[in-house]
């Protein structure tokens, strides 16, 4: 009698034809495999471009009111998730609680695997639940299968709290795309070790989950240019990295970026708008959020062409 699983059918579960010699390849054989692999997986991502646009613009929609971004997924999908909330800070200034990532099985599943804790689809509930989720809010449910016990709980919540959806996995096929707002899946096929997500599955998804925030942070006016002027200044070398800004956008030496840096409180662009208006800091404040906190809006300057300029020169 054949063997049942309700998993065998799923892509990231398949063997793939392309590796069934793995084990008998040199690394290089080996790392050769993987990078043909890899661009599979980069051209899959690229078939999602407009649902991650519409995804980023439904995330830059909720921040612009206030609303939080939630990433909800277990194992390497989960862990992801968490990478990508802990980055926003220090890249973008964002308060912490602004984009938050629940994983399955706690703080310690982080850094080490708890078996079992995924298949719990009522403790997705309660982790969403414990949020407090709201109509402003968008959960990001993180599952490369699909099929995830404890983030289909976790989506089930924020969506009986009339939160918006978003779901990303590598399963085109998944049910859940009559459940949510957006699905976002990769389809990368069969891994080079099959069921291992960590390897094209967990790539597309990084991919896509940089692409979703780093997308919407622009939007609502965490760049001017290419530049991260809402950086923290956590660091020695971030501190440097807002001196460098100032000096590409307004001329400043090091020593002149410091002093304005210092009376801008080590606001970025409260100093840009403070230079380029002769505004003193409470006054850049209220200026940049007359400009939906646009850098370009406040001061009425591109900066494309200096930094072009810079580039060519």
């Amino acid at each position: 009698m054949p063997i049942r699983s309700k998993w065998q059918s799923l892509p990231t579960e398949a063997i793939n034809p392309a590796s069934l010699n793995i084990d008998k390849l040199p690394a290089a054989g080996i790392v050769d495999l993987m990078l043909a692999e890899d661009r599979k997986a980069l051209a899959a991502v690229q078939k999602e471009r407009d649902r991650i646009a519409v995804g980023a613009d439904l995330i830059a929609k909720s921040l612009r009111k206030g609303g939080r971004i939630v990433f909800v997924g277990a194992g390497t999908s989960g862990r992801l998730g968490v990478l990508e909330s802990a980055e926003m800070p220090p890249t973008f200034g964002t308060d912490p609680l602004l984009v938050q990532a629940i994983m399955a099985g706690g703080k310690g599943a982080i850094f080490r695997a708890k078996e079992g804790a995924e298949d719990n689809y009522e403790e997705g509930v309660r982790a969403v639940n414990r949020l407090s989720p709201t109509k402003k809010d968008v959960i990001i449910g993180v599952s490369a299968s699909g099929m995830t016990p404890f983030v289909r709980g976790a989506l089930t919540c924020g969506r009986k709290a009339g939160s918006r959806v978003v779901f990303v996995t590598c399963d085109p096929r998944t049910e859940l795309q009559t459940f949510v707002d957006l699905t976002i899946a990769p389809a990368v096929g069969p891994e080079v070790i099959a069921g291992s997500t960590r390897l094209k599955a967990g790539t597309a998804t990084k991919l896509v989950l940089n692409m979703l925030t780093t997308s919407a942070m622009i939007l609502v006016g965490k760049t001017y240019g290419n530049l991260m002027v809402d950086v923290q200044m956590g660091s020695e070398k971030l501190r440097d990295r807002a001196r460098r800004i100032l000096h590409i956008v307004a001329g400043l030496d090091a020593a002149e970026a410091e002093k304005l840096l210092k009376k801008a409180h080590w606001n970025v662009k409260a100093a840009i708008v403070m230079q380029k208006t002769g505004l003193p800091y409470a006054r850049a404040l209220a200026r940049l959020r007359r400009s939906s906190d646009l850098v370009r809006e406040a001061i009425g300057e591109d900066i494309e062409p200096r930094l072009r300029a810079l580039i060519e020169g």
